[in-house]
């Protein structure tokens, strides 16, 4: 297993519509730093997508699985571009060489 696969809520989660919204859960991620990252990744391929209660989670990591995690929400429409996307990233396809030029700040 991949340090990115532990990260994820065991078992993958139903894609549930958030009420009143067209905004689908593609994922749950127990450490917010991760799931901001993949949220990049899918934002990056065009997928306008969303986090909730990451801030929630900021406030206690130790809450995190009871409270369910942070989740990754994007629209109806994006839905089945964004399952390649996740599938992308715990492939690895979004790591970065070790001499990977990442510019100077």
């Amino acid at each position: 297993m991949t340090h990115a696969s532990h990260a994820v809520l065991a078992g993958a989660p139903e894609t549930a519509l958030m009420p009143g919204r067209d905004l689908f859960e593609v994922a749950r991620y127990l450490i917010p730093m991760e799931a901001s990252l993949v949220q990049g990744c899918l934002v990056a391929s065009g997928i306008p997508a969303v986090l909730a209660d990451a801030h929630l989670m900021q406030t206690d990591l130790l809450l995190a699985p009871a409270l369910g995690g942070v989740r990754i929400l994007v629209p109806e429409a994006h839905l089945v571009q964004a399952q390649a996307v996740l599938e992308a990233f715990q492939r690895g396809e979004f790591a970065l060489s070790e001499d990977a030029d990442v510019g100077e700040a």
